[in-house]
């Protein structure tokens, strides 16, 4: 009877999985992921720090840069707990609360990411097709107010989504596939209607993934006609090197997001290991390599981290 009841709830424990097939190798397989999410933190942390503390970056590229770290930073923190929970004490079981609780964050800090990579590609726009009004349409209480509209917008997304579970009926083994909880891992395991929970998370994919994609891809055809019409290809090579290191960072965040749901919604043959890896790149991959990215590509944001780095070793 006990079993029955955990099997037939209206709240429900969930499982959380590991990496499939390796369970006996989880103690090993933390250390990468330890490190990657101690790179990170870090990374992320520096381009808040140094951002904050050198007022030559006070600019609205910087800010938005800084929007992008601290995104980076909740996606991390956001599942860091369960993963490296599951890989060093094989912790798996979570609560529905806990579960909503968690994918709040997650969900919400993803939407709030797509929305700072719209935000750098208007930033971007606006600096390369009309130079001489960049101080007087971004100026600081645009970006606070364009910051603020973006928390808006995932709350207003996320929260109706994830209060539209505490109503459904789980009667089958709550095992998830993946280290952390993912709102289509979740709504496939409720066995009562859930026509209600695809119309809002079609609705929220729409105004999310649906307006913001299209706007990148807009600023960058009026950025490439720009360009183009510049006489020296010099200047031309000048300018589209500015916005590289956002390319990569729009390239890295939505190719493993829409390549993951894919794969949750059309690769159930695909073997589970598939799954959990996806999971994770997805969620890693741009914490990990946008700080890269842009010490690299920003001149200014590399003399900032080297000066800290320089006058932390002289102390």
């Amino acid at each position: 009877m006990e079993i029955l009841s955990n099997l037939t709830s209206t709240f429900p424990n969930f499982l959380l999985a590991g990496i499939p097939g390796l369970e006996s190798a989880h103690t090993w397989i933390s250390i990468p992921f330890g490190c990657l999410y101690a790179i990170a933190l870090s990374g992320n942390s520096m381009i808040l720090f140094v951002i904050i503390t050198h007022q030559s970056l006070h600019e609205p590229m910087y800010y938005f840069l800084s929007m992008l770290s601290a995104t980076d930073l909740g996606l991390t923190v956001s599942t860091m707990s369960t993963t490296l929970a599951i890989l060093w004490f094989n912790a798996r079981e979570i609560s529905l609360d806990s579960c909503i609780i968690q994918m709040f964050f997650l969900h919400g800090f993803t939407v709030m990411e797509s929305g700072v990579l719209v935000a750098m590609a208007f930033d971007r726009y606006v600096a390369i097709c009309d130079p001489l009004r960049y101080t007087t349409i971004l100026t600081n209480s645009r970006v606070i107010q364009m910051g603020t509209l973006m928390i808006i917008r995932s709350v207003v997304l996320i929260a109706p989504l994830l209060l539209l579970l505490k109503p459904l009926y789980f009667c089958r083994a709550n095992i998830l596939s993946l280290s952390y909880c993912y709102y289509l891992d979740v709504i496939k395991l409720a066995c009562s209607d859930t026509r209600a929970n695809s119309i809002c998370g079609l609705i929220g994919l729409i105004l999310t993934t649906g307006v913001d994609t299209p706007c990148i891809v807009l600023s960058y055809i009026l950025i490439i006609r720009s360009v183009l019409s510049m006489a020296s290809p010099k200047e031309q090579h000048k300018v589209f090197s500015t916005c590289m290191s956002h390319i990569g960072a729009v390239a890295i965040f939505y190719i493993p997001m829409m390549s993951l749901s894919l794969v949750h919604r059309y690769g159930q043959s695909a073997p589970k290991v598939v799954h959990s890896m996806m999971a994770n790149i997805y969620l890693l991959l741009p914490p990990v390599l946008n700080p890269i990215i842009y010490s690299v590509k920003t001149k200014q944001i590399r003399k900032a981290i080297l000066s800290l780095l320089l006058a932390t070793k002289q102390r």
